[in-house]
């Protein structure tokens, strides 16, 4: 198995012929609007640009939408999952959204509810996208827990906080590899979107084995850098146990 971090929470699982994208976000530098204007500077988005990708995006097979915010799914996503009719797997919650919006949507899935997969099986996570009251408004995510034959299995956590949810499948479904958001976003209001340093902390301690850190340094509204992350998950003796890609960058596990 081989992972692709592109950007932000775009990532794709190559597993010989199934290969497997997640949470595209594949607009150019600066051309979505910033997701706060006050608490950071008002910077338009993405931060960065797509690294080049086409090689890996022309190989697709198979889409996964953890939710419909534009960061994990933007109008070029749209247009290039379109225009390849890639099928597309997602909460029951969205599925009927993204029919409307004229995507191929082929499974629906329930929590905890596991379904054949690509000749594996996968497994929808409920997923809380924020501390307190900010959660209602953000609607709802789902992770992904997939296992795949003779391949290692991989928890994509998805935009979330630390949960019940989340520590049952650290400890009970034990992943080869945990993909985790540590971009700690916020808005100009609320506490925040994703998980605080302690809980990004707890997360890589909870997890059985490997763990990929996500969703830094793309968006106006993620202040935490790989830098500072880096720097805490050392302090903790955990730095090790991370894979912290640059956009771009590819591990084979």
């Amino acid at each position: 198995m081989k992972l692709h971090h592109l950007r932000n929470a775009t990532l794709v699982i190559e597993y010989k012929d199934k290969v497997v994208l997640v949470d595209p976000m594949l607009g150019a530098k600066g051309t979505s609007l910033p997701f706060t204007l006050f608490r950071f500077k008002p910077r338009r988005n993405p931060l960065v640009d797509l690294p080049e990708s086409d090689e890996i995006l022309n190989k697709v097979t198979h889409c996964l939408v953890t939710h419909l915010h534009p960061d994990h799914l933007d109008k070029d996503a749209e247009i290039f999952l379109k225009e390849k009719n890639i099928p597309v797997t997602t909460s029951i919650d969205h599925a009927s959204e993204l029919i409307k919006r004229g995507l191929n949507v082929t499974q629906k899935l329930e929590y905890w509810k596991e379904e054949e997969f690509l000749g594996g099986k996968i497994t929808g996570i409920p997923a809380i996208h924020g501390y307190g009251f900010i959660s209602k408004p953000m609607g709802h995510v789902v992770g992904f827990y997939i296992e795949m034959p003779e391949e290692k299995s991989i928890y994509i956590s998805a935009d979330t906080v630390y949960t019940e949810h989340v520590d049952k499948v650290l400890h009970e479904m034990k992943p080869d590899i945990s993909v985790v958001a540590c971009g700690t976003a916020q808005l100009d209001f609320g506490k925040p979107l994703l998980m605080t340093m302690d809980d990004i902390i707890k997360f890589v301690k909870n997890s059985p084995n490997q763990v990929l850190a996500n969703h830094l340094e793309a968006l106006n509204h993620c202040p935490t850098t790989r830098a500072q992350l880096k720097i805490e998950l050392d302090k903790h003796g955990l730095l090790e146990k991370v894979f912290i890609p640059n956009d771009g960058e590819s591990k084979d596990y």
